[in-house]
């Protein structure tokens, strides 16, 4: 009885090093990603972006500091304080939704004007068709908070799909054809969502090594999470979706 007590508490030492290192790492993509396209611009010269795209930007980022912070906690056994942050999380997280929607939409409202309205829809679909699945990863994740073993991978799904974006930057920046304007076609996402995907591989690796399985929540959330996401690039280009963003642009007005 004292080895498995033991052998569970080292286990689960293991596991909170993992992600306290992981979320670190999902950190400095999170603002290094960025550094090119928003963060040099809006430090050392002028920026002409709406509002939104600043307070959407604070509270992703503000995101991944938490998600740091609440893996440390759980890595010094402070679950209490971590279970009081986790409804700051919620609300946060409720805020982060309706910014990903109202950002997407202001800005293709932009794109409209300037002439880029249907490469803007169909770049659209990338945020908001990944929503629902964000939201469904995060749900299900409280909804499991007392299941550390599942709330904890179910998390780190939505650290990943959070990713996605951030490595898509580093694409965009290496790889954009000089003088090219308006939004880039949906297929850009392909190339990150297998970056992405490394990450999840990680995480596969870890438990095979550690527990001599790969957790069910893993692997196929993982695969979950990549195939809804590359599956946005065929399905933006279809009637039902360039419907769906009509109806959202005449209900944001």
């Amino acid at each position: 009885m004292v080895a498995e007590v033991t052998f569970r508490a080292t286990e689960q030492t293991s596991h909170s090093r993992f992600h306290v290192v992981m979320a670190a790492v999902f950190v400095l993509i999170a603002f290094g990603s960025f550094t090119p396209t928003y963060w040099s611009p809006v430090i050392f010269g002028p920026v002409s972006l709406p509002p939104i795209v600043h307070l959407h930007g604070a509270l992703l980022f503000s995101w991944t500091l938490l998600y740091l912070l609440q893996t440390g906690l759980v890595a010094t056994g402070r679950l209490r304080r971590h279970q009081a942050f986790g409804l700051f999380g919620i609300a946060l997280f409720s805020l982060i939704c309706c910014s990903i929607l109202a950002t997407r939409l202001i800005l293709l409202r932009l794109e409209v004007q300037q002439g880029f309205g249907e490469a803007g829809r169909r770049f659209s679909a990338l945020a908001l068709c990944s929503l629902p699945l964000l939201i469904g990863f995060f749900a299900a994740a409280i909804a499991n908070n007392r299941r550390p073993e599942i709330h904890r991978r179910l998390m780190y799904l939505l650290m990943v799909g959070l990713m996605i974006p951030a490595l898509a930057r580093i694409f965009l920046v290496l790889l954009k054809p000089a003088g090219a304007l308006g939004p880039p076609p949906p297929v850009v996402v392909v190339f990150p969502t297998l970056t992405a995907a490394l990450l999840i591989v990680v995480a596969m690796v870890r438990e095979r090594r550690q527990e001599r399985r790969i957790h069910p929540v893993t692997l196929y959330g993982g695969l979950i999470l990549l195939l809804w996401t590359l599956a946005i690039v065929p399905f933006s280009s279809t009637p039902a979706w360039l419907a769906t963003i009509h109806a959202l642009e005449k209900i944001a007005g």
